[in-house]
């Protein structure tokens, strides 16, 4: 049985009580790797569409007039409809059917980032701000689509390896976007505006019959489980809290970042992707690894949560630096920080979707591909909320401030959050006390299992 079907349809086959895995296989299956080979896909492809801007749309935007405050809302109104999407489509993903969402999401942005390559056909300032809110919002709902079936996918065709098989596709998520801006810095330079955003988004587009082929079909009846009732536990709405501002510290930074460099280090628009690499290449080298131990040994998630989010606090009052340091803004100390954030940001998110899974599954949501598309959702929606604020205040900020100041609240906003989280955790045994703690110290992973059955 084990050689025809994937973990998901017999999760029991794992049962571990220390975290650590006692009957797992030593060989994947073919629909597993048909279904790592279809994600990985759509990460690499979503992700190098998804960062090209940074390089060079807000000059070009700065162009035609646009504010530094509606620069940001362009940004922030991807995150806003892909929020919206990520709840509607999680809600409904067995209805729609994970395969059909996947590659439809995928053609529609694709399509949309086409779309967007056109725009700086338009003369004029309005029409110019609202075909972009327009065609980013419909991108949003495509990119939503796609990333929150393949949360789903990763989730059940995986339940025993989350955070693991996350690590490792945040590899092909990172190259896509260490790919992407300086892919895109370098088209714009040579050929223009329209080139980067043809080029990436046929790429997106010929990623469609490939998931076609390859990804398996997955088959579910819907469950009565309610998004909210999962997101009001006060341990997942703390989680989700602290995803929200790893989510906004990290999008602020898309508006803002080229402008700074270019501005305060006088870099030319095809070298400044060229400072994103630190950034994405620190995240996906260590995504693995920080997935592999996380599914090791999960005492150790709460560990790396608080310190990878008092790490990401402290590098972003040391990005501008803050004026409050007194330090002097310098090159090499901006590509350090960068490096160090890609591996906080890490540290802080990969542990947090397997923890808001064990949560479900705590609170007797069933193990099925329903939940896990309200998981997914809610995962990809609190995401894209912090990459609606982030951008916006963050534009807002650098306006009325500047960015050393911008990055600064940032990271007051992390240090706030994984404050409540840290002190949520240690003080829960206490709250917990009177329940039987052998249950409690026997069940790190088992909720996954014994909520199953």
């Amino acid at each position: 049985m084990e050689d025809d079907e994937i973990e998901a349809d017999s999760p029991v086959g794992a049962e571990d009580s220390n975290g650590d895995s006692t009957e797992r296989k030593p060989n994947m299956s073919r629909q597993e790797i048909f279904t790592l080979i279809s994600t990985a896909s759509v990460n690499f492809s979503a992700m190098i569409c998804y960062s090209i801007l940074g390089p060079f749309f807000p000059k070009e935007a700065e162009q035609k007039g646009v504010s530094e405050t509606v620069i940001g809302l362009i940004f922030g109104c991807f995150a806003l409809c892909d929020l919206l999407g990520s709840l509607v489509l999680g809600k409904f993903i067995v209805q729609i059917g994970a395969k059909f969402m996947l590659c439809a999401g995928l053609f529609l942005s694709g399509g949309c980032t086409i779309l967007f390559g056109l725009l700086d056909k338009i003369p004029n300032e309005i029409p110019f701000i609202l075909m972009c809110i327009i065609i980013r919002s419909i991108d949003a709902v495509g990119f939503a689509a796609s990333m929150t079936s393949s949360f789903a996918i990763i989730a059940k065709a995986f339940p025993n390896n989350i955070a693991t098989v996350l690590g490792c596709l945040e590899i092909f998520s990172g190259l896509g976007l260490i790919l992407g801006p300086p892919l895109g810095g370098f088209l714009y330079q040579s050929f223009g505006y329209e080139i980067p955003f043809i080029v990436l988004g046929l790429v997106l587009i010929l990623m469609v019959p490939l998931n076609i082929y390859v990804l398996p079909s997955y088959d579910a009846t819907p469950s009565s489980g309610s998004f909210w009732r999962l997101f009001t536990q006060p341990k997942v709405l703390l989680l989700c809290f602290l995803l929200f501002s790893m989510s906004s510290c990290l999008s602020f930074l898309d508006p803002s970042i080229s402008l700074f460099v270019i501005e305060k280090f006088n870099l030319p628009v095809g070298h400044v992707g060229l400072v994103f690499l630190g950034l994405e290449l620190s995240y996906c080298l260590s995504s693995p690894l920080l997935g592999i131990v996380s599914d090791k040994m999960p005492k150790s998630r709460i560990w790396f949560m608080v310190i990878g989010g008092i790490a990401t606090a402290l590098v972003y009052c040391f990005l501008g630096p803050a004026p409050f340091l007194h330090l002097k803004s310098q090159l090499w100390l901006f590509v350090l920080m960068l490096a160090l954030l890609g591996f906080s940001i890490s540290m802080t998110c990969i542990p947090t979707l397997p923890e808001i899974f064990k949560c479900s599954y705590e609170h007797g949501f069933p193990d099925d591909l329903s939940t896990l598309g309200i998981v997914s959702g809610m995962y990809g929606a609190v995401w894209s909320s912090g990459n609606f604020f982030g951008p916006t205040l963050g534009g807002f900020l650098v306006e009325k401030f500047n960015f050393e100041w911008a990055a600064a609240a940032q990271g007051g906003l992390v240090f706030i959050s994984v404050l409540l989280l840290g002190t949520y955790y240690f003080a829960e045994p206490c709250f917990r006390r009177p329940a039987p703690s052998s249950i409690e110290e026997s069940e790190e992973r088992a909720p996954l299992l014994s909520n199953h059955i």
